[in-house]
């Protein structure tokens, strides 16, 4: 028996689940039959740059109609601040971490590892996926015979004329916005004003940088519109209040100290979820949320369960409820990790390290400190190359500037410390300061113990097993 025999055998019965689940009173969700799914996800956009988030430059309408239709995700998180973790996550249902090679940047998947499109397509959805879907890396090397976000398609339009009749679908769109690189002062020639961009307190605020952050909101619009095309369609084909819809993204903004980071401006997502009438409009959601909480999401609004293996946690019952704010008391934190981003170290070595984050405290564990976060000097190469990355690097020197250039790119202890209510920006690292001294020992053993519950090897004596992954790209040192 294949893998694919598997799968459609072992969903049989559970597929028969989907209608007698939207009929059994589950809430709002009892009104309507078993949905389709759209899933979008930007490719390195952080939580802030939205309209409807508070940013002065970006335009975000159709992420801003899909928050007020549905709900409006703040404290939503990606497993891992780099792509192909990142992706693995949410369509496993797993931490990164139990993903073995394919917790790293441009690695495998191993094929062990069920995803939700293969459950839903054998459990009778039509699947598929547009530009970039797991990856990048090669899914060959595991023995995939495909991507496991599902069948490539060129877009929405010919998914959905390859849908067999009647079939529900899950369809993963893919944009390859807002990743570098961009057309150096597009975002101002568009007419962005510069002057209004708020540049994060661990960047430089010049110029350049500004001017490249106006670079990068252009293509945050860009994505926004490329999902407002596929909201037109479905509202044409009379789709679209069936189709619950996820927009979001697969890691932090491509600057210093956001993206491979496990700091805020790196892990904290853009997130809203629309669903027609199963979902009361307008509300705005504190709890605390891993991206990879869609794939039971997923299951569950089709009738399945998650599989055994399965870390995240179903939204629907918050999708399908009332209320805002912090819904789930449970949800008051979340578990996030990193390990090797690009080849940019001697011996292809990674930069282990694990998170913590709740309302008062990021607290962040370095496994191997001795190590370069941002990569081997002088290169630095887990900072995308860019306009603000030259001006870090070419004003390191300068009194305003040397502060952040340690911040993005000096080793770095292995213990981090952030109090938010008083440094929402984690500029400040508080791990040595005998005041906060029981919150970073209680907040250590509940990460240690959390990391043991769920198998990370780096808190069972194996991470060396991380240090051997294959890199399918380019060595960058």
């Amino acid at each position: 028996m294949d893998r694919r025999q598997f799968l459609t055998g072992s969903s049989l019965t559970t597929a028969a689940m989907a209608l007698a689940w939207l009929g059994a009173g589950n809430g709002k969700a009892a009104q309507v039959r078993r949905p389709n799914i759209l899933f979008a996800i930007a490719d390195d956009q952080s939580a802030a740059h939205t309209s409807i988030g508070g940013d002065p430059v970006v335009e975000t309408p159709n992420f801003d109609r899909i928050a007020t239709e549905g709900v409006r995700f703040t404290n939503a998180y990606c497993s891992s601040p780099s792509c192909t973790p990142s992706r693995g996550a949410i369509l496993t249902g797993q931490h990164i971490w139990r993903l073995g090679q394919g917790g790293s940047l441009w690695s495998a998947l191993p094929s062990e590892h069920a995803v939700y499109p293969d459950l839903l397509e054998a459990a009778g959805y039509h699947v598929g996926f547009a530009r970039k879907g797991w990856g990048p890396g090669s899914h060959e090397a595991s023995g995939w015979p495909r991507n496991p976000a599902g069948d490539r398609y060129d877009g929405l339009g010919d998914f959905l004329e390859d849908r067999p009749r009647d079939a529900p679908f899950c369809f993963w769109f893919g944009s390859h916005e807002p990743h570098r690189p961009y057309e150096r002062g597009s975002g101002v020639d568009s007419g962005m004003d510069p002057g209004a961009v708020r540049v994060p307190a661990m960047l430089p605020d010049a110029p350049e940088v500004r001017s490249d952050i106006c670079d990068y909101l252009l293509e945050c619009q860009t994505f926004d519109r490329q999902v407002g095309a596929m909201l037109d369609m479905l509202e044409d084909r009379g789709e679209l209040d069936n189709t619950l819809i996820v927009m979001t993204s697969d890691n932090g903004m491509p600057f210093p100290r956001a993206k491979a980071n496990l700091y805020d401006w790196g892990t904290r997502m853009p997130m809203a979820v629309r669903w027609g009438e199963a979902v009361s409009p307008g509300r705005v959601v504190d709890d605390y949320v891993d991206l990879a909480d869609v794939a039971p999401t997923f299951l569950e609004v089709a009738g399945l369960e998650p599989t055994e293996h399965m870390t995240a946690r179903s939204l629907a019952g918050i999708l399908t409820g009332e209320g805002e704010g912090r819904i789930d008391p449970l949800r008051d934190r979340i578990y996030l990790g990193r390990e090797r981003h690009a080849w940019v170290r001697e011996g292809n070595l990674g930069y282990p390290c694990r998170a913590l984050r709740s309302d008062e405290y990021l607290y962040i564990r370095n496994f191997e400190p001795d190590r370069w976060p941002a990569g081997d000097p002088p290169g630095y190469g887990d900072i995308d190359g860019g306009p603000t990355k030259a001006y870090l690097l070419e004003h390191r020197d300068d009194p305003e500037v040397a502060p952040l250039f340690e911040l993005a790119c000096a080793k770095r202890p292995a213990e981090e410390l952030y109090h938010l209510p008083s440094d929402p920006d984690q500029m400040n690292n508080v791990a040595g300061d005998p005041a906060h001294a029981e919150a970073r020992d209680g907040l250590w053993g509940q990460l240690e113990r959390y990391l043991d519950e769920t198998g990370d090897p780096r808190a069972q004596g194996g991470g060396d097993i991380f240090e051997t992954d294959q890199y399918f790209g380019r060595p960058h040192v």
